[in-house]
């Protein structure tokens, strides 16, 4: 009798250790994978926040929603991927806006509005080459000449507005206006976060 409560002595320890074996294993799981999101998310707003601190035309709402919308920036484990990936989406644009340019110049019947929207091609896509050049910088952690490179293509959106000066009224507006505000945006949060780690 003494051999069979020992025995189930035993048997009850063991269970019990591997409950708590169990419960620790299950337990560590998910919160590895939710706690893993969450370091990102709390990477990118406490990145995003130092950026907006460091340079006041950073929207802190837009960059977190910008960067947690874009899997290279969910998934950065640091300030420098980040910065590599608020650089990458910042080409994506200008490339991206580049084009709609062109298009729109190939459309455009008018030949002053044509000569315009060449203009503004000219500047993306010298933005998006310049924009290329920094994030190779930034892969290469060459921080400070990615910051003045960066800094350089900022003002791509405002040259291309320039040149519609004394148009706007006649045709409702800069034809890409939207797109010229969203690469502003998209390339100070990638000054804003270079220049934090430059």
């Amino acid at each position: 009798m003494a051999m069979q409560q020992g025995g189930r002595g035993h048997t009850t320890s063991m269970a019990v250790l591997a409950v708590a074996v169990a419960v620790l294993i299950l337990a560590g799981a998910p919160r590895t994978a939710q706690a893993a999101v969450m370091a990102a998310s709390a990477g990118i707003e406490e990145a995003c926040r130092g950026a907006a601190v460091r340079d006041a035309a950073v929207d802190y709402e837009h960059c977190v929603a910008s960067l947690s919308s874009d899997s290279e920036g969910r998934d950065a484990a640091d300030m420098h991927a980040l910065a590599a990936a608020a650089t990458r989406m910042a080409v994506e644009h200008a490339a991206a806006t580049e084009a709609r340019m062109e298009g729109l110049g190939e459309a455009e019947g008018s030949p002053r509005a044509r000569a315009r929207l060449g203009r503004c091609t000219e500047l993306y896509g010298a933005a998006a080459d310049v924009l290329r050049d920094a994030l190779d910088n930034i892969r290469a952690r060459v921080y400070g000449r990615a910051v003045e490179q960066i800094a350089a293509a900022l003002g791509a959106a405002e040259r291309c507005e320039d040149a519609w000066k004394g148009e706007e009224e006649a045709r409702g507006g800069v034809p890409v206006a939207g797109h010229d505000k969203e690469y502003g945006r998209l390339a100070v949060i990638a000054l804003g976060l270079t220049s934090g780690i430059a």
